[in-house]
């Protein structure tokens, strides 16, 4: 499985703090905000990932990431002329992906909770082993802001709608979507909604129709943030920086996930951290041992 970042836009919402650099760039507390969904797709175990951006953005990205190696990873690049819609991702990627099954995450959104990174490789090996799509929900009091899933009575999924004026439930879509190969020729097929963007909520669709699309609920240990706004960015920082400062732990740090993950060695994380050791940061990678425990 392959993975993508989604990191266009053009940042609106948070102007006027994005006129210097990309909205995926921002700090959220001690990281810049994309390192949070790149440590989900390493969590996924997802190796080769692609990060799509715009024109004025996507060598920002490469100055962080170069190619990905002294992380393990295979990183490239893509630009979005244009934003036509979050499924246009599987289009600009169609040649990076080459019929293989990818996870695409949004560049703002940041996800956390214990038994997370299990959680992702089941749905991952679903995925790969019997096709179709998989997405994630989280219960939110406003959620006709979001795209909105609709469940049974036996927590089968049942329809998912885009920002509809009369939600049919209380369950956003995550920005944290999984498809088979077919994901691609799927988005190529949908035909652009009224604001003339290729819908992932259309995507999904065409997937239920199928029959092959599962939608995994949050439960109430988890904490999801879509950091497009002033507020949420600032809740997202807040939250990040309790939950450091009273564990100790870092969230997102893609350092210590590629160790975690077995992407790197001791060694080579710590020639990340050598050059780091004046801050924070830098000490807490080195301070990473063998012995301690797991923490994903």
């Amino acid at each position: 499985m392959k993975g993508i970042i989604l990191a266009g836009g053009s940042g609106t919402r948070l102007y006027p703090i994005t006129l210097p650099t990309s909205k995926q760039l921002l700090p959220v507390y001690d990281k810049p905000m994309v390192y949070y969904p790149l440590s989900i797709l390493m969590l996924t175990g997802i190796r080769e990932i692609l990060i799509i951006s715009t024109p004025k953005d996507i060598g920002r990205f490469e100055e962080v990431f170069g190619d990905g190696s002294q992380l393990g990873l295979k990183i490239q690049y893509k630009i979005q002329e244009k934003p036509k819609g979050l499924a246009d991702a599987f289009i600009v990627g169609e040649e990076f992906l080459n019929g293989e099954p990818v996870t695409m995450i949004l560049g703002d959104n940041i996800l956390f909770g214990h038994g997370l990174t299990q959680m992702l490789q089941e749905a991952r090996s679903s995925v790969e082993g019997n096709g179709g799509g998989h997405n994630f929900a989280y219960y939110v009091n406003d959620p006709e802001r979001f795209g909105v899933v609709e469940f049974d009575k036996n927590h089968r999924v049942i329809s998912v709608e885009e920002k509809p004026a009369q939600p049919k439930s209380n369950f956003a879509s995550l920005g944290l979507y999984m498809f088979d190969g077919q994901a691609s020729a799927v988005a190529k097929k949908v035909l652009p909604s009224a604001r003339g963007e290729i819908e992932i909520t259309s995507v999904m669709n065409e997937y239920l129709k199928r029959g092959r699309f599962g939608v995994t609920p949050l439960g109430r240990g988890f904490a999801w943030f879509d950091t497009g706004t002033h507020d949420s960015l600032l809740e997202a920082s807040e939250f990040v920086a309790t939950m450091e400062k009273r564990t100790g732990l870092k969230i997102g740090c893609i350092e210590e996930v590629a160790y975690t993950m077995g992407f790197i060695t001791k060694r080579e994380l710590l020639a990340l951290a050598e050059p780091l050791l004046k801050s924070g940061y830098g000490k807490y990678l080195q301070n990473i041992i063998d012995d301690r425990p797991n923490y994903k």
